[in-house]
């Protein structure tokens, strides 16, 4: 229990009826969630709102009900209008969970591409150094041993407050998290001050009717984190950096390539050699020294510049950054996997065209024997999406292997026929194997010297969506049972 008035310490409110006395169980912005004595904030999404509700959550014995307009509630209820509940919620989980963020380091990473990675490399550096890191992002939240799922890139404000409460239970002295767009609109992270905000990159990305309206916004959005942050690190690089940097509240260091970089990345050369496929590179400014990564592409060094930069902030030592570097990766994004030395094969995320040509034109850049490129499409998701991604294989990779992703109520050969209209466009080679493990297989069974094989779609995902069902699937398992049994 705790006292309803500690809820309210840094909102500007309004009772309309009852007050801020007394104590309350739980907060709850779910309906079917109430319990007795809660606090429920009524919520407007945009599928339901939960001012309409409130009769259900008195039944279930709610306390407090918050709200943004005059609702009708039994005299016993206490009733607060705010001005924006979303926000309000941010404010009443912090203090409901003892604002955990005051007791760890928080770093923010915000940006189109980048975010999830430039994540994984942080805490892989910070576990390295001594730190017990929590994260929370796309594909999953860890809190010490425990590991969460991901529904959201940044969750509901409650789940943060609640995730970064463990946290600290738990031991952690900081944690790391992607920051999206749509969270900052939605004040998810609001009564938070990172200690280190990140800027990865800016595209036109996430633009239409369940997004943001514009690249105005959607750049607003984005810069909403520097407001939120002490130390606000950017990719000068980035053309509209200085954009994002509009009425920033945070000291500010930079990384690139550029001269401008207060940390600049030079020398850089691609590494192609027994499986493995990297880049290494030099360092100069705010950290200095020569880096590897097995992890490929110019998108890699800026996200290790991003990681390289916080760890400074943090007080890590170089030799601890660079050998923590050669290690960090995240599932599902350019995730090398060892099936022989002659050739490569990775497993990435890559899901629409935009993130498919731009995988597709780093690899290209290795000069492979031949870029083969595994993929299938969603099910019951923009059409276009098959036509695009079919013209973008077609176009760079050598042979395109057409398979099933999450054909969810469609049929998958109706999908693939879709891929291959698009394929059909260009002069690109491909093959069509419907099961996803066969399509594997082919790969592997075919993979030539000098090869470099991308599976792409699922990446992190380990299930397959089949008519409202989703049977577990990991890539990974698939690859490792094709190998077990061809050594049967």
């Amino acid at each position: 229990m705790i006292e309803v008035s500690k809820l309210f310490e840094y909102l500007d409110y309004e009772v309309l009826q009852g007050g801020v006395h007394g104590e309350i169980s739980e907060v709850v912005f779910d309906s079917r969630k109430a319990v007795a004595d809660c606090l429920f904030v009524c919520i407007s999404g945009a599928n339901s709102d939960g001012h309409t509700y409130i009769d259900d959550v008195v039944k279930k014995g709610a306390k407090v009900i918050v709200v943004e307009r005059e609702v009708c509630a039994p005299t016993h209820i206490s009733v607060i209008k705010v001005d924006d509940t979303r926000r309000a919620l941010a404010f009443i989980s912090a203090a409901f969970f003892g604002n955990p963020s005051e007791k760890l380091r928080v770093v923010g990473v915000t940006g189109t591409k980048g975010k999830t990675t430039t994540t994984y490399m942080i805490k892989s550096i910070l576990d390295n150094s001594g730190h017990k890191c929590g994260l929370i992002g796309t594909i999953e939240t860890i809190i010490g041993d425990k590991v969460i799922p991901s529904v959201n890139t940044t969750p509901e404000s409650y789940f943060i407050q609640q995730y970064l409460r463990e946290m600290v239970d738990v031991g952690c002295d900081c944690a790391v998290m992607e920051v999206s767009s749509q969270g900052l609109m939605q004040s998810r992270t609001a009564g938070i001050l990172f200690d280190i905000g990140i800027f990865t990159n800016i595209s036109q990305d996430h633009i239409g009717p369940n997004e943001h309206k514009d690249f105005d916004e959607y750049l607003h959005c984005k810069s909403m984190l520097f407001k939120q942050s002490k130390i606000g690190i950017f990719n000068a690089d980035d053309p509209h950096y200085e954009d994002v940097l509009n009425g920033h509240g945070c000291a500010v260091e930079t990384f690139g390539f550029s001269e401008k970089a207060q940390m600049r990345a030079y020398d850089y050369k691609l590494v192609n050699e027994g499986g493995r496929l990297g880049v290494d590179f030099k360092v100069s400014g705010i950290a200095e020294g020569e880096y590897e990564l097995n992890l490929p592409g110019r998108f890699s060094i800026y996200n290790a510049l991003a990681a390289i930069a916080v760890c400074k902030v943090f007080g890590v030592e170089d030799d601890i950054i660079k050998e923590a570097l050669k290690e960090a990766k995240a599932k599902g994004r350019i995730e090398l996997v060892k099936v022989s030395d002659d050739f490569s094969l990775m497993i990435d995320y890559a899901h629409n065209a935009m993130a498919l040509e731009s995988l597709l034109t780093t690899l290209k850049e290795y000069n492979p024997g031949r870029l083969v490129c595994l993929f299938g499409c969603g099910g019951n998701r923009d059409r276009n999406r098959r036509f695009e991604m079919g013209e973008v294989s077609g176009k760079y990779a050598d042979l395109s292997i057409i398979t099933s992703d999450n054909p969810r109520f469609e049929k998958p050969e109706d999908i693939i026929e879709d891929i291959i209209t698009g394929i059909s466009k260009t002069s690109g080679k491909y093959v069509k194997i419907t099961d996803r493990k066969e399509a594997i297989a082919y790969a592997i069974h075919n993979g030539k010297p000098g090869d470099v094989i991308v599976l792409a779609g699922k990446g992190h995902e380990d299930y397959q969506e089949i008519e409202g069902v989703k049977y577990p699937m990991d890539e990974r398992d698939l690859i490792r049972d094709i190998l077990a049994e061809d050594n049967k």
